[in-house]
Protein backbone atom coordinates (compact mmCIF):
# COMPACT_ATOMS: atom_id res chain seq x y z
CA UNK A 1 0.00 0.00 0.00
CA UNK A 2 2.91 2.61 0.79
CA UNK A 3 4.42 2.03 -2.84
CA UNK A 4 0.58 2.36 -4.02
CA UNK A 5 0.68 6.01 -2.31
CA UNK A 6 3.57 6.69 -3.77
CA UNK A 7 3.11 6.45 -6.69
CA UNK A 8 -0.40 8.44 -6.52
CA UNK A 9 1.63 11.45 -4.75
CA UNK A 10 4.27 11.18 -7.59
CA UNK A 11 0.96 11.79 -10.11
CA UNK A 12 0.15 14.55 -8.26
CA UNK A 13 2.61 16.50 -7.46
CA UNK A 14 3.90 16.01 -11.12
CA UNK A 15 0.37 16.99 -12.61
CA UNK A 16 0.30 19.57 -10.86
CA UNK A 17 3.52 21.38 -11.15
CA UNK A 18 3.65 20.20 -14.92
CA UNK A 19 0.05 22.40 -15.33
CA UNK A 20 1.78 25.76 -15.30
CA UNK A 21 4.00 24.55 -18.72
CA UNK A 22 0.81 23.18 -20.31
CA UNK A 23 -0.81 26.55 -19.94
CA UNK A 24 2.04 28.68 -21.38
CA UNK A 25 2.40 26.45 -24.02
CA UNK A 26 -1.72 26.54 -24.76
CA UNK A 27 -1.04 29.94 -24.88
CA UNK A 28 1.16 30.15 -26.79
CA UNK A 29 -0.04 27.69 -29.51
CA UNK A 30 -3.52 29.41 -29.35
CA UNK A 31 -5.13 26.22 -27.84
CA UNK A 32 -7.91 28.50 -25.51
CA UNK A 33 -11.46 28.00 -24.95
CA UNK A 34 -13.09 30.98 -26.12
CA UNK A 35 -16.26 31.75 -25.17
CA UNK A 36 -19.53 29.82 -27.05
CA UNK A 37 -23.18 29.96 -25.89
CA UNK A 38 -23.17 26.87 -24.63
CA UNK A 39 -20.16 27.82 -22.20
CA UNK A 40 -20.53 28.55 -18.69
CA UNK A 41 -16.97 30.21 -18.90
CA UNK A 42 -17.57 34.00 -18.74
CA UNK A 43 -13.90 34.47 -20.68
CA UNK A 44 -11.06 32.49 -22.80
CA UNK A 45 -9.62 29.93 -20.77
CA UNK A 46 -6.52 27.55 -21.89
CA UNK A 47 -6.41 24.04 -22.97
CA UNK A 48 -4.13 21.51 -22.57
CA UNK A 49 -4.29 20.22 -19.48
CA UNK A 50 -4.57 16.67 -20.55
CA UNK A 51 -0.20 17.01 -21.14
CA UNK A 52 -0.08 17.99 -17.37
CA UNK A 53 -1.73 14.83 -16.54
CA UNK A 54 -0.17 12.79 -19.19
CA UNK A 55 3.19 13.50 -17.79
CA UNK A 56 2.11 12.71 -13.94
CA UNK A 57 0.80 9.41 -15.01
CA UNK A 58 4.40 8.72 -17.07
CA UNK A 59 6.66 9.63 -13.91
CA UNK A 60 4.05 7.77 -11.99
CA UNK A 61 4.89 4.91 -14.03
CA UNK A 62 8.82 5.02 -14.05
CA UNK A 63 8.92 5.33 -10.37
CA UNK A 64 6.46 2.38 -10.30
CA UNK A 65 9.45 0.53 -12.01
CA UNK A 66 12.26 0.93 -9.93
CA UNK A 67 10.43 -0.05 -6.67
CA UNK A 68 10.82 -2.97 -4.50
CA UNK A 69 7.83 -3.99 -4.35
CA UNK A 70 5.76 -3.00 -7.30
CA UNK A 71 9.18 -3.07 -9.82
CA UNK A 72 11.09 -5.92 -8.78
CA UNK A 73 8.26 -8.50 -7.27
CA UNK A 74 5.68 -8.25 -9.53
CA UNK A 75 5.15 -10.52 -12.84
CA UNK A 76 6.44 -8.76 -16.33
CA UNK A 77 2.72 -8.54 -17.74
CA UNK A 78 2.43 -5.33 -15.26
CA UNK A 79 4.16 -2.94 -16.84
CA UNK A 80 3.92 -4.57 -19.93
CA UNK A 81 0.30 -3.49 -20.35
CA UNK A 82 0.83 -0.52 -18.19
CA UNK A 83 3.39 0.66 -20.76
CA UNK A 84 0.56 -0.59 -23.32
CA UNK A 85 -1.69 1.85 -21.74
CA UNK A 86 0.38 4.75 -21.81
CA UNK A 87 1.88 4.49 -25.07
CA UNK A 88 -1.79 4.48 -25.94
CA UNK A 89 -3.04 7.62 -23.87
CA UNK A 90 0.22 9.74 -25.16
CA UNK A 91 -1.41 8.61 -28.61
CA UNK A 92 -5.02 10.03 -27.76
CA UNK A 93 -3.76 12.73 -26.12
CA UNK A 94 -2.17 13.78 -29.34
CA UNK A 95 -5.00 13.82 -30.99
CA UNK A 96 -6.74 16.04 -28.47
CA UNK A 97 -4.05 18.34 -28.50
CA UNK A 98 -4.82 18.76 -32.39
CA UNK A 99 -8.56 19.15 -31.63
CA UNK A 100 -7.46 21.89 -28.97
CA UNK A 101 -5.74 23.92 -31.55
CA UNK A 102 -7.65 23.14 -34.94
CA UNK A 103 -10.50 21.83 -33.76
CA UNK A 104 -11.12 18.34 -35.96
CA UNK A 105 -14.54 17.14 -36.59
CA UNK A 106 -16.45 14.64 -35.29
CA UNK A 107 -15.39 11.64 -37.81
CA UNK A 108 -12.04 12.39 -38.14
CA UNK A 109 -11.54 12.51 -34.04
CA UNK A 110 -13.88 9.21 -33.66
CA UNK A 111 -11.51 7.57 -36.14
CA UNK A 112 -8.18 8.83 -33.99
CA UNK A 113 -10.30 6.81 -30.96
CA UNK A 114 -11.16 3.92 -33.10
CA UNK A 115 -7.14 3.79 -33.76
CA UNK A 116 -5.84 4.14 -30.55
CA UNK A 117 -8.72 1.55 -29.42
CA UNK A 118 -7.49 -0.70 -31.89
CA UNK A 119 -4.17 -0.54 -30.78
CA UNK A 120 -5.36 -1.76 -26.72
CA UNK A 121 -7.13 -4.75 -28.83
CA UNK A 122 -3.65 -5.96 -30.83
CA UNK A 123 -1.19 -5.27 -27.58
CA UNK A 124 -3.59 -7.70 -25.38
CA UNK A 125 -5.58 -5.28 -23.13
CA UNK A 126 -8.80 -6.33 -23.67
CA UNK A 127 -11.43 -8.42 -22.59
CA UNK A 128 -10.55 -12.02 -22.39
CA UNK A 129 -13.35 -13.59 -21.16
CA UNK A 130 -17.03 -12.94 -19.80
CA UNK A 131 -19.79 -14.09 -16.85
CA UNK A 132 -22.44 -16.17 -18.10
CA UNK A 133 -25.82 -16.31 -16.18
CA UNK A 134 -24.41 -19.15 -13.44
CA UNK A 135 -21.72 -16.97 -12.59
CA UNK A 136 -18.85 -19.10 -14.04
CA UNK A 137 -16.69 -17.52 -16.90
CA UNK A 138 -16.27 -18.25 -20.79
CA UNK A 139 -13.58 -17.10 -22.81
CA UNK A 140 -15.08 -15.28 -26.01
CA UNK A 141 -13.40 -15.18 -29.82
CA UNK A 142 -11.31 -12.35 -30.31
CA UNK A 143 -13.76 -10.86 -33.18
CA UNK A 144 -16.36 -10.75 -29.97
CA UNK A 145 -13.54 -9.41 -27.52
CA UNK A 146 -12.44 -6.66 -30.01
CA UNK A 147 -15.82 -5.16 -30.36
CA UNK A 148 -16.21 -5.25 -27.13
CA UNK A 149 -13.30 -3.68 -26.26
CA UNK A 150 -13.81 -0.80 -28.88
CA UNK A 151 -17.52 0.16 -27.27
CA UNK A 152 -16.15 0.64 -23.49
CA UNK A 153 -12.47 2.26 -24.37
CA UNK A 154 -14.75 4.58 -27.24
CA UNK A 155 -17.98 4.73 -24.53
CA UNK A 156 -16.23 5.50 -21.57
CA UNK A 157 -13.62 8.18 -23.75
CA UNK A 158 -16.73 9.64 -25.13
CA UNK A 159 -18.45 10.13 -21.77
CA UNK A 160 -15.99 11.73 -19.83
CA UNK A 161 -15.94 14.39 -22.81
CA UNK A 162 -19.37 14.91 -22.29
CA UNK A 163 -19.72 15.21 -18.67
CA UNK A 164 -16.47 18.06 -18.88
CA UNK A 165 -18.81 20.90 -18.57
CA UNK A 166 -17.89 22.52 -15.52
CA UNK A 167 -14.83 23.30 -14.16
CA UNK A 168 -13.32 20.52 -11.79
CA UNK A 169 -16.34 18.09 -12.95
CA UNK A 170 -14.47 15.31 -15.62
CA UNK A 171 -11.00 15.27 -12.92
CA UNK A 172 -13.31 14.88 -9.77
CA UNK A 173 -15.57 12.07 -11.44
CA UNK A 174 -12.53 10.57 -13.49
CA UNK A 175 -10.27 10.67 -10.17
CA UNK A 176 -13.39 9.18 -7.49
CA UNK A 177 -14.04 6.29 -10.09
CA UNK A 178 -9.89 5.48 -10.38
CA UNK A 179 -10.37 5.41 -6.71
CA UNK A 180 -13.08 3.20 -6.50
CA UNK A 181 -11.51 0.44 -8.82
CA UNK A 182 -7.94 1.22 -7.19
CA UNK A 183 -10.14 -0.15 -4.08
CA UNK A 184 -11.76 -3.14 -5.94
CA UNK A 185 -8.15 -4.07 -7.32
CA UNK A 186 -6.50 -4.30 -4.15
CA UNK A 187 -8.95 -6.15 -1.92
CA UNK A 188 -9.87 -8.52 -4.53
CA UNK A 189 -6.37 -9.58 -5.15
CA UNK A 190 -5.75 -9.86 -1.36
CA UNK A 191 -8.95 -11.98 -0.80
CA UNK A 192 -7.63 -14.37 -3.54
CA UNK A 193 -4.21 -14.57 -1.72
CA UNK A 194 -3.25 -12.99 -5.55
CA UNK A 195 -0.20 -10.44 -5.85
CA UNK A 196 -0.83 -7.12 -5.11
CA UNK A 197 1.14 -5.70 -7.78
CA UNK A 198 -1.78 -5.27 -10.30
CA UNK A 199 -1.91 -3.68 -13.35
CA UNK A 200 -5.23 -2.16 -12.49
CA UNK A 201 -4.15 -0.85 -8.95
CA UNK A 202 -0.98 0.61 -10.37
CA UNK A 203 -2.72 2.68 -13.33
CA UNK A 204 -6.00 3.74 -11.22
CA UNK A 205 -3.58 4.48 -8.54
CA UNK A 206 -1.51 7.18 -11.06
CA UNK A 207 -4.77 8.29 -12.53
CA UNK A 208 -6.42 9.61 -9.22
CA UNK A 209 -3.18 11.07 -8.29
CA UNK A 210 -3.66 12.71 -11.75
CA UNK A 211 -6.77 14.19 -11.34
CA UNK A 212 -5.89 15.28 -7.80
CA UNK A 213 -3.21 17.57 -9.28
CA UNK A 214 -4.97 18.68 -11.80
CA UNK A 215 -7.95 19.91 -9.66
CA UNK A 216 -6.06 22.71 -8.24
CA UNK A 217 -5.76 24.51 -11.30
CA UNK A 218 -9.09 23.17 -12.62
CA UNK A 219 -11.93 24.06 -10.15
CA UNK A 220 -13.86 27.27 -10.54
CA UNK A 221 -12.62 29.59 -11.47
CA UNK A 222 -10.78 27.30 -13.48
CA UNK A 223 -7.29 28.81 -14.73
CA UNK A 224 -6.83 25.82 -17.06
CA UNK A 225 -8.90 23.40 -18.82
CA UNK A 226 -8.04 19.63 -19.84
CA UNK A 227 -9.45 20.12 -23.22
CA UNK A 228 -9.95 16.64 -25.41
CA UNK A 229 -6.38 16.12 -24.75
CA UNK A 230 -7.33 15.68 -21.12
CA UNK A 231 -10.72 14.21 -20.81
CA UNK A 232 -9.89 11.43 -23.72
CA UNK A 233 -6.94 10.14 -21.89
CA UNK A 234 -8.59 9.77 -18.54
CA UNK A 235 -11.36 8.04 -20.14
CA UNK A 236 -8.91 6.15 -22.11
CA UNK A 237 -6.84 5.23 -18.90
CA UNK A 238 -9.30 4.42 -16.53
CA UNK A 239 -11.91 1.77 -18.95
CA UNK A 240 -7.96 -0.10 -19.81
CA UNK A 241 -7.54 -0.07 -16.06
CA UNK A 242 -10.81 -2.12 -15.85
CA UNK A 243 -9.43 -4.05 -19.51
CA UNK A 244 -6.62 -5.20 -17.62
CA UNK A 245 -7.83 -7.38 -14.90
CA UNK A 246 -9.78 -9.75 -17.13
CA UNK A 247 -6.50 -11.33 -18.58
CA UNK A 248 -4.30 -11.17 -15.15
CA UNK A 249 -6.85 -13.31 -13.22
CA UNK A 250 -7.23 -17.22 -13.62
CA UNK A 251 -11.24 -18.28 -13.92
CA UNK A 252 -10.55 -20.16 -10.67
CA UNK A 253 -9.16 -17.31 -8.50
CA UNK A 254 -12.05 -14.81 -9.92
CA UNK A 255 -14.90 -17.64 -9.22
CA UNK A 256 -13.65 -18.12 -5.87
CA UNK A 257 -14.45 -14.85 -3.94
CA UNK A 258 -16.50 -15.02 -1.61
CA UNK A 259 -19.24 -12.86 -3.16
CA UNK A 260 -20.02 -14.80 -5.99
CA UNK A 261 -21.74 -13.32 -8.63
CA UNK A 262 -21.00 -9.45 -7.31
CA UNK A 263 -17.48 -10.94 -8.13
CA UNK A 264 -17.82 -12.20 -11.10
CA UNK A 265 -19.53 -10.19 -13.15
CA UNK A 266 -18.04 -6.61 -11.39
CA UNK A 267 -15.56 -6.44 -13.78
CA UNK A 268 -17.56 -6.19 -16.98
CA UNK A 269 -19.85 -3.72 -15.62
CA UNK A 270 -17.47 -1.78 -13.27
CA UNK A 271 -16.48 1.33 -16.03
CA UNK A 272 -20.41 1.38 -15.97
CA UNK A 273 -21.11 1.84 -12.74
CA UNK A 274 -17.42 3.83 -12.26
CA UNK A 275 -18.49 6.47 -14.62
CA UNK A 276 -22.63 5.86 -14.38
CA UNK A 277 -22.38 9.92 -13.89
CA UNK A 278 -20.93 10.74 -17.82
CA UNK A 279 -22.48 7.11 -19.45
CA UNK A 280 -26.23 8.69 -18.41
CA UNK A 281 -25.42 11.72 -19.36
CA UNK A 282 -24.09 10.19 -22.66
CA UNK A 283 -27.36 8.28 -23.56
CA UNK A 284 -29.40 11.05 -22.79
CA UNK A 285 -28.04 13.63 -24.97
CA UNK A 286 -27.62 10.81 -28.20
CA UNK A 287 -31.48 10.33 -27.67
CA UNK A 288 -32.34 14.07 -27.39
CA UNK A 289 -30.18 14.89 -30.17
CA UNK A 290 -31.44 11.92 -32.57
CA UNK A 291 -34.99 12.69 -31.30
CA UNK A 292 -34.72 16.03 -32.77
CA UNK A 293 -33.49 15.33 -36.16
CA UNK A 294 -29.98 16.32 -35.04
CA UNK A 295 -26.54 15.06 -35.11
CA UNK A 296 -25.63 13.17 -31.80
CA UNK A 297 -22.08 14.94 -31.83
CA UNK A 298 -23.47 18.23 -31.79
CA UNK A 299 -23.77 20.37 -29.10
CA UNK A 300 -26.03 21.72 -26.40
CA UNK A 301 -27.09 23.17 -23.18
CA UNK A 302 -29.20 20.34 -21.94
CA UNK A 303 -26.53 18.21 -20.21
CA UNK A 304 -26.78 17.34 -16.42
CA UNK A 305 -24.54 20.19 -15.25
CA UNK A 306 -27.08 22.54 -16.76
CA UNK A 307 -30.16 21.37 -15.63
CA UNK A 308 -28.32 21.35 -11.92
CA UNK A 309 -27.39 25.21 -12.72
CA UNK A 310 -30.78 25.67 -14.01
CA UNK A 311 -32.83 24.40 -10.40
CA UNK A 312 -30.66 27.00 -8.86
CA UNK A 313 -27.53 25.53 -8.09
CA UNK A 314 -23.67 27.56 -8.32
CA UNK A 315 -21.09 26.11 -10.73
CA UNK A 316 -18.94 24.83 -7.51
CA UNK A 317 -22.11 23.04 -5.75
CA UNK A 318 -23.52 21.78 -9.19
CA UNK A 319 -19.97 20.06 -9.07
CA UNK A 320 -19.93 18.65 -6.03
CA UNK A 321 -23.40 16.94 -5.84
CA UNK A 322 -22.08 15.32 -9.50
CA UNK A 323 -19.18 14.32 -7.67
CA UNK A 324 -21.60 12.67 -4.70
CA UNK A 325 -23.59 10.73 -7.14
CA UNK A 326 -20.18 9.61 -8.78
CA UNK A 327 -19.03 8.58 -5.19
CA UNK A 328 -22.04 6.95 -3.88
CA UNK A 329 -22.85 4.87 -7.47
CA UNK A 330 -19.08 3.72 -7.66
CA UNK A 331 -18.06 3.22 -3.98
CA UNK A 332 -21.53 1.29 -3.78
CA UNK A 333 -20.50 -0.80 -6.64
CA UNK A 334 -16.97 -1.81 -5.30
CA UNK A 335 -18.29 -2.35 -1.54
CA UNK A 336 -20.91 -4.16 -2.57
CA UNK A 337 -18.55 -6.70 -4.67
CA UNK A 338 -16.40 -7.18 -1.41
CA UNK A 339 -19.43 -7.14 1.05
CA UNK A 340 -22.78 -8.31 1.38
CA UNK A 341 -22.80 -7.62 4.95
CA UNK A 342 -26.27 -5.57 6.09
CA UNK A 343 -23.82 -2.42 7.12
CA UNK A 344 -22.78 -1.98 3.35
CA UNK A 345 -26.42 -1.97 2.39
CA UNK A 346 -27.35 0.88 5.25
CA UNK A 347 -24.30 3.13 4.01
CA UNK A 348 -25.78 3.17 0.60
CA UNK A 349 -28.95 3.81 1.41
CA UNK A 350 -27.52 7.18 3.72
CA UNK A 351 -25.26 8.18 1.18
CA UNK A 352 -28.10 7.87 -1.65
CA UNK A 353 -30.31 9.36 0.58
CA UNK A 354 -27.97 12.55 1.70
CA UNK A 355 -27.43 12.98 -2.28
CA UNK A 356 -30.71 13.27 -3.02
CA UNK A 357 -31.70 15.44 -0.71
CA UNK A 358 -28.62 17.98 -1.45
CA UNK A 359 -29.70 17.74 -5.16
CA UNK A 360 -33.61 18.78 -4.72
CA UNK A 361 -33.81 19.86 -1.78
CA UNK A 362 -30.68 22.21 -1.26
CA UNK A 363 -31.77 24.76 -4.43
CA UNK A 364 -35.40 25.59 -2.53
CA UNK A 365 -33.74 25.64 0.93
CA UNK A 366 -31.72 28.56 -0.27
CA UNK A 367 -34.01 30.39 -2.92
CA UNK A 368 -34.24 33.96 -2.48
CA UNK A 369 -37.32 35.36 -1.60
CA UNK A 370 -39.78 36.91 -4.31
CA UNK A 371 -39.74 40.60 -4.08
CA UNK A 372 -42.19 41.29 -6.69
CA UNK A 373 -39.15 42.19 -9.42
CA UNK A 374 -37.79 38.44 -9.53
CA UNK A 375 -35.00 37.29 -8.39
CA UNK A 376 -32.41 39.70 -9.91
CA UNK A 377 -34.33 42.52 -8.20
CA UNK A 378 -34.87 43.19 -12.22
CA UNK A 379 -38.12 43.16 -13.74
CA UNK A 380 -38.73 39.74 -15.03
CA UNK A 381 -38.49 40.08 -18.71
CA UNK A 382 -35.15 42.08 -18.35
CA UNK A 383 -32.25 41.37 -19.94
CA UNK A 384 -29.26 40.45 -17.78
CA UNK A 385 -25.98 41.81 -18.86
CA UNK A 386 -23.04 39.34 -18.22
CA UNK A 387 -25.21 35.90 -17.65
CA UNK A 388 -23.82 33.46 -19.02
CA UNK A 389 -24.73 29.96 -20.52
CA UNK A 390 -28.39 29.91 -18.59
CA UNK A 391 -26.52 30.06 -15.35
CA UNK A 392 -29.23 31.34 -13.22
CA UNK A 393 -28.37 34.21 -11.25
CA UNK A 394 -27.62 33.64 -7.63
CA UNK A 395 -27.16 36.15 -4.71
CA UNK A 396 -25.46 39.70 -5.09
CA UNK A 397 -21.94 38.57 -4.09
CA UNK A 398 -22.29 35.81 -7.32
CA UNK A 399 -23.63 37.97 -9.77
CA UNK A 400 -21.25 37.71 -13.24
CA UNK A 401 -19.67 40.41 -14.66
CA UNK A 402 -21.61 43.33 -15.16
CA UNK A 403 -24.78 42.56 -13.84
CA UNK A 404 -26.59 45.31 -12.06
CA UNK A 405 -26.81 44.74 -8.44
CA UNK A 406 -29.67 47.03 -6.11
Amino acid sequence: MREYLLVFLVALSVTYLLTVVAREIALRTGAVAQVRDRDVHAEPIPYLGGLAMLGGIGAAYLVARELPFLGLRSEGFVFDDARTVIIAGALICAVGVIDDIFELDALTKLGGQVLVAGFLVVQGVKFWWFPNTDGELFSIDSSQAALLTLFLVIGTMNAVNFVDGLDGLAAGVVGIGAAAFFLYCYVLTAQNNLTLATTGALLSAALAGACAGFLPHNFHPARLFMGDSGSMLIGLVLSASVLTMSGQFPVADVSSGGNGLFVTVLPVLLPISLLMVPMVDLVLAVVRRTRAGRSPMSADKQHLHHRLLEIGHSQRRAVVIMWLWAFTIATGAVLVSLNTEPWVWWSLGTMLAVTVAMTFVLPRVNRPRKTGLGDTGLPENAAVEGRVDGDPPGPAGDAPAGTAVP
